[in-house]
């Protein structure tokens, strides 16, 4: 039993001076993740580079489930310190890391965003509900007798004939996009709720309810965009008919040329985001890898960094670049948790 103790602690101490022989190799932390929170996580790390002495952190915009797979690849210089999420980590996830070695994970929640869906200010100005939203991507809908068929509508105006007479173009996240796992959350699900056929399917054909929500058209209306939600704001520039969907901060950088749709009623403010009032909202994480702190430069200073009041707190330089804040008694659980460095439970879905 000495022998085999003696062993195991010798094949620990080894992995730990791989460990850190390889992080020493890097002295700047690598971020991956969500394009949705990669400003907020940007303007951190700049400002943690400008205070610190240190190297800015590197943030790369991959989105949250590519952002995933990278940060749990493994535990060494290969691989990620931290991730960005407009989700929260998934139950699926957070076994890969397990069976990879990444054992300790510090989730940060930092704050809510609205998923949103915008237009040119050019465009004709438009209020929808979400199951007009449904109706106008989902790639199956109801026809005249209440079964599900290929999707006909062309036009807004095909919906509803209040709506302009306009093709329905909208531009929005990719597969492997958190923004785009929202969307199907936060506008199709809610959305086909709405349509009475579509509802009805949730108590008789649960999975044919839940392909509906989650299955967008093919056919040109839906327009996968890519990860960088930059790129979807310069689109809706150049075509004052189109739409897209992304989180408010972009929204509200662009607000001299973008407007917010206001769905079911409400418009994606600020305040209604902050209130509960939007449908739309949702909260955004940081992951950070505990098991690299101590041996990538900073990288606990870092994650400090973030849950300063200077960063977080309601005056903070991250709600003037757009993020909706935690209100006090949600802050302080999550600081006690980042300065403690303790790691999250295995989540349960």
């Amino acid at each position: 039993m000495k022998i085999a103790t003696l062993a195991g602690a010798l094949a620990l101490a080894a992995a730990g001076s791989l460990l850190a022989g390889q992080a020493e190799a890097r002295d700047q932390i690598r971020i991956v993740g969500s394009s949705t929170v990669y400003p907020f996580t940007t303007t951190v790390a700049e400002q943690f580079g400008r205070t610190s002495g240190m190297k800015t952190p590197v943030v790369e915009s991959t989105g949250t489930g590519g952002g995933m797979k990278l940060f749990c690849g493994g535990v060494g210089v290969a691989h990620p310190d931290a991730s960005n999420a407009s989700r929260a980590m998934r139950k699926s996830e957070f076994m890969d890391c397990q069976k990879n070695g990444v054992t300790g994970i510090v989730e940060i929640k930092i704050g809510f965003d609205g998923l949103t869906l915008a237009q040119s200010k050019a465009g004709p100005a438009m209020k929808l509900t979400m199951g007009q939203v449904f109706l106008a991507l989902a790639k199956e809908v109801p026809g005249k007798d209440g079964k599900m068929v290929a999707n006909p509508y062309r036009n807004w105006s095909d919906i509803d004939p209040s709506l302009p007479n306009v093709r329905i173009e909208v531009l929005g996240p990719p597969p492997t996009s958190g923004t785009r796992d929202s969307m199907h959350e936060l506008f199709m699900e809610v959305g086909a709720l709405q349509v009475p056929a579509v509802a009805a399917l949730r108590k008789s054909d649960p999975k044919a309810f839940e392909r509906a929500w989650k299955t967008l058209r093919e056919d040109g209306a839906y327009v996968e965009a890519g990860e960088n939600d930059n790129v979807i704001v310069q689109k809706l520039e150049a075509n004052r008919n189109a739409f897209g969907i992304f989180g408010f901060s972009f929204l509200d950088a662009n607000a001299a040329k973008l407007r917010g749709v206001a769905l079911d009623g409400t418009e994606p403010t600020y305040d209604n985001i902050a209130g509960g009032k939007y449908k739309g909202s949702r909260p955004l994480f940081v992951y950070i890898k505990k098991q690299h702190v101590g041996v990538v430069p900073g990288l606990d200073k870092f994650a400090a960094e973030y849950v300063s009041n200077r960063a977080l707190g309601e005056d903070g330089y991250l709600a003037k670049k757009g993020l909706v804040t935690l209100p006090k008694d949600q802050l302080e659980p999550v600081r006690k948790a980042v300065l403690g460095l303790i790691p999250m439970s295995e989540p349960s879905m």
